[in-house]
């Protein structure tokens, strides 16, 4: 894929890992694309055009969603082609940086993304926080990038210290998707589990299901692509 750039190691106090770059930002989410595993991100930007895995399709087959207009992108979000807050609002900073570059009502935009989704607080943060970069006179796609390594930068920490309260063969429930799809990269809940299975320590994942919208098979389609064993289980069990 022309997304990437070369390598880095990345490193922990507990482990070192190998990832590939998107530029100079690790990606640490494993993904399997013909037969080959890549590290890649749930969301990212590239040539002013916002790219994301689309999750309507997991786990049956990946394919990617292109964003080319902040249309696109409200598109997206209301239609949950990208889901979790955090990769929502990454979405969205990237959206207003592409407005903004392609010279659109800034304002407009920032109405059509806030519409998508009335209760999503981290959109909403998301959103003023890119409307301030821009009053401000900074760049956008910088300020976008900038928003998006601090949501990466805080999950990558819960993982590293997360990863430390995991014990060899510790068996964990997970509800709902906090995995890298729904951040950007790392996860929040999912975060120490990757760390703790890098680091190779045995753990057995229990994944609920998560009705109605089966967030869980989300889950479940990171940890199969990590190696990460595990079961899905429905929620009445």
């Amino acid at each position: 894929s022309n997304i990437f750039y070369g390598w880095e190691y990345f490193t922990t106090e507990s482990f070192m890992v190998k990832v590939k770059t998107l530029k100079t930002n690790p990606c640490i989410m494993k993904v399997k694309i013909k037969n080959k595993t890549e590290n890649i991100r749930a969301v990212w930007m590239e040539k002013n055009v916002i790219q994301m895995i689309d999750q309507r399709k997991l786990p049956f087959e990946l394919k990617f969603f292109n964003a080319r207009n902040y249309n696109d992108v409200a598109f997206a979000i209301k239609n949950m082609a990208v889901r979790g807050a955090p990769s929502i609002g990454a979405a969205a900073v990237y959206g207003i940086a592409q407005a903004h570059a392609q010279k659109k009502d800034i304002k407009n935009a920032a109405k059509i993304l806030r519409n998508t989704r009335p209760t999503a607080h981290d959109l909403f943060y998301a959103i003023d926080y890119m409307l301030k970069e821009i009053k401000s006179g900074n760049d956008a796609k910088n300020s976008a990038e900038k928003y998006v390594e601090s949501l990466v930068n805080e999950c990558r920490m819960i993982g590293v210290h997360g990863e430390k309260l995991i014990k060899n063969n510790y068996r964990i429930l997970t509800h709902c998707n906090a995995g890298a799809l729904a951040t950007v990269d790392y996860g929040t809940a999912l975060a120490p589990m990757r760390f703790a299975h890098y680091n190779k320590k045995n753990v057995f994942v229990f994944v609920d299901e998560t009705r109605p919208r089966l967030q869980g098979m989300l889950t479940s389609w990171e940890l199969l692509n990590e190696n990460i064993k595990h079961r899905v289980i429905p929620d009445n069990a």
